[in-house]
């Protein structure tokens, strides 16, 4: 048989790939895990039952703004990562954004206020378990977003499940901050921020080993 032949042969019936795969498996599985986390909220938590009233301040979109902006960073970071050799660019330091106008705001508000109200602010009545819970709620977030990393090709596996459990905890904490009644951004920098970071730490932990291909 002859090279051309074995071309045109090999050829015949190939169909073009979808060059969006990537974005529909994440597209899936970020609507499929925030409709999961929001059950999650509501079935073990249950929604803030002052949630109207919250919704008028303007800290209530903070610590909304807070973790959505986290999230866009992990989104990408996250779809960078399911690639190989893919350089994360501007992304890699992107989350510093975030994070560091969330801290400035926190101080400002600390020193603002009267030292009896100081630890209040930071402690609040739920510090012990909000981090924890978060983590719960990013559950169902975790698992879709690993799912369609793994289907992709991932090489920096430590990396891509840091990402990944990023992108959950992002989520999470927004879907549970519907439920949770603090408001301030002392307790929202350090608890919001703990519930996040184990996220992360966990999805580096597991990335290696769940992401594996």
């Amino acid at each position: 048989m002859k090279t051309d032949d074995l071309v045109s042969m090999l050829a015949t019936g190939v169909a073009p790939v979808d060059p969006d795969v990537p974005g529909k498996r994440f597209r899936l599985a970020l609507s499929a895990g925030a409709l999961g986390a929001v059950l999650v909220m509501l079935a073990v938590f249950g929604l803030n039952p002052n949630l109207r009233a919250a919704s008028a301040l303007p800290m209530f979109w903070v610590k909304l703004v807070f973790p959505a902006a986290l999230g866009l960073v992990a989104v990408l970071l996250a779809q960078r990562l399911s690639h190989p050799g893919m350089r994360l660019g501007a992304a890699a330091k992107a989350w510093l954004g975030p994070v560091v106008a969330m801290a400035l705001l926190a101080l400002l508000v600390w020193m603002d206020a009267a030292p009896a109200e100081r630890p209040d602010m930071i402690y609040g009545k739920t510090w012990k378990t909000c981090s924890l819970n978060i983590a719960v709620v990013a559950a169902p977030v975790f698992a879709g977003v690993l799912w369609a990393m793994k289907g992709l090709a991932p090489t920096r596996l430590v990396l891509a499940g840091a990402s990944a459990g990023l992108l959950a905890g992002a989520v999470g904490t927004a879907v549970y901050a519907l439920h949770c009644q603090q408001m301030t951004a002392p307790f929202i920098f350090v608890w919001y921020g703990a519930g996040m970071l184990l996220c992360t730490a966990i999805g580096a932990a597991l990335g290696p080993k769940v992401l594996r291909w």
